[in-house]
């Protein structure tokens, strides 16, 4: 055991001086725990991209895109870490958020565009995420999260208690560090000021952004929005913002109208064309087809796969859509040791469903006498349609297969072609573009453009107003069509 010590203890010195141990922080000057380098982390930011476009999906619109570009390269210049090529992208999902990946990869999504209502604070958030990448903030969360893992195959190897609850404790390390600290944050909007404000943008539209948030969240009862879920906003964050602002800073660019003009069209909420669910089904109208979804179950629809998971936790059904010309037996054997290797096959079936062709696969976990986990027992189902192998992974542990086995089954037995025109030609809401005429009360004005009440409360957060917000002649409003 002793020797055991020994060898671990000269691989993690190895670990950490092949990798530096410390780096001079380009924002600060400092020496900080860094076990990270720069290409490293560039090369880091390339695959975590790739990860981040397949998952969510990048907005088609390339004229809003050259123009978030152009926004952002416009700060560049002005950052501590001119060396690096940055790339800024708009994500293809409503949730309002915004957040960047190591070596310069900055994200911001439709949803949080909609809800800006200046270039100027677009600039300031896009500056706030380039003082994330500036700073080293993920690098280094990343180099606490090494030792981290570290610390844990040292105990997984000197302890048998440690091991068992290993995977355990690897999950709380990662979840320990998922978000920025309060301090980070604070550095990151004192560098959003001041690259925006070397780029000429007025600073202040930070506390404007930040008020369109509190009003996003006034009166909720439910989670807080994925923006502040990964950066917190404190009242003393505001003044903090607010202290760093100068009295020329009102000087400077804003560019309401011109910001306002381009979101006309933007596409508002989530876009049924890539899947919606209604009533137990859900349906594509784009790649025409339909499938049931068990009773009281939970959706998450991503471009890359829709999670349907039980409301207690015990069942998990993942269906992905991938073009192949590959066999369905030989497509479901990969998809299978992809997603459980080791997996003991219990059956196999090739049938016609609803027309289709499918292959499917009854399989178990392999058995590992020292494994804590318990077994699990699960379904491939592999379907062809126009090209594309349409593919359901339904999972629990074994004890539970017997009672959840039709709910696991079911949306791959339910899986057939939409032809249903009133599914086949839904078509999202957009944001529009509306010039008021006269001046008039918010209130008056959504009543005039026939705006149904319920959509009022967000056209208010958009345009950050309220019912009695006075308008001007030639003022621009969002609506939601």
């Amino acid at each position: 055991m002793r020797s055991q010590r020994y060898i671990i203890l000269i691989l993690i010195s190895s670990f950490l001086l092949a990798a530096g141990g410390c780096a001079v922080n380009p924002v600060t000057g400092k020496k900080e725990l860094m076990l990270i380098s720069e290409a490293q982390e560039i090369e880091m930011g390339k695959q975590t991209d790739q990860g981040i476009r397949q998952q969510y999906g990048l907005y088609d619109n390339p004229a809003m895109t050259a123009y978030v570009r152009r926004v952002g390269q416009s700060l560049t210049p002005f950052t501590h870490r001119r060396q690096l090529k940055y790339h800024f992208a708009i994500l293809d999902t409503p949730v309002p958020n915004a957040f960047a990946a190591p070596g310069g990869y900055i994200y911001i999504t439709r949803g949080l565009m909609a809800m800006m209502n200046s270039e100027a604070e677009m600039a300031v958030v896009l500056g706030h995420e380039l003082g994330h990448v500036n700073a080293r903030h993920s690098a280094r969360s990343m180099s606490r999260q090494l030792l981290f893992n570290i610390g844990l195959v040292v105990g997984s190897v000197l302890s048998k208690d440690v091991r068992r609850w290993a995977p355990l404790a690897g999950l709380a390390g990662n979840l320990l560090f998922l978000k920025f600290s309060r301090s980070d944050e604070y550095q990151a909007d004192s560098l959003g000021i001041q690259y925006s404000r070397s780029a000429r943008y007025r600073p202040g539209a930070m506390i404007s952004f930040f008020q369109s948030l509190q009003q996003l969240t006034a009166g909720k009862s439910g989670g807080l929005p994925n923006f502040l879920s990964t950066h917190p906003l404190t009242n003393r964050r505001i003044e903090e913002v607010r202290e760093m602002l100068q009295p020329g800073d009102k000087n400077m660019k804003v560019a309401r109208n011109d910001y306002i003009r381009r979101m006309d069209g933007l596409v508002y909420g989530n876009n049924p064309r890539q899947g919606f669910v209604q009533g137990n089904a859900f349906y594509h109208p784009d790649m025409r087809f339909m499938f049931r979804i068990p009773s009281g179950w939970k959706v998450q629809n991503t471009p890359a796969q829709v999670t349907m998971a039980d409301a207690d936790g015990n069942a998990v059904v993942l269906f992905r859509a991938q073009q192949s010309k590959a066999s369905l037996n030989e497509f479901a054997e990969a998809r299978l040791t992809a997603a459980m290797k080791g997996a003991n096959v219990l059956d196999r079936d090739t049938r016609s469903l609803n027309s289709l062709s499918s292959h499917h696969i009854l399989f178990e976990s392999a058995t590992q006498a020292e494994s804590e986990n318990p077994p699990m027992r699960g379904l491939i189902s592999c379907i062809r349609k126009n090209g594309m192998i349409f593919t359901f992974i339904g999972l629990t542990e074994k004890s539970r297969f017997a009672t959840l086995n039709q709910a696991l089954s079911q949306p791959a037995r339910s899986f057939t072609s939409l032809k249903d025109r009133n599914y086949l030609n839904r078509r999202p809401t957009h944001v529009r573009v509306v010039r008021v005429s006269d001046a008039t009360r918010m209130d008056r004005f959504l009543s005039q453009q026939k705006i149904p009440q319920k959509l009022w409360k967000p056209v208010f957060v958009l345009n950050r107003m309220q019912a009695d917000s006075q308008l001007t002649q030639g003022q621009l409003v969002k609506v939601i069509k």
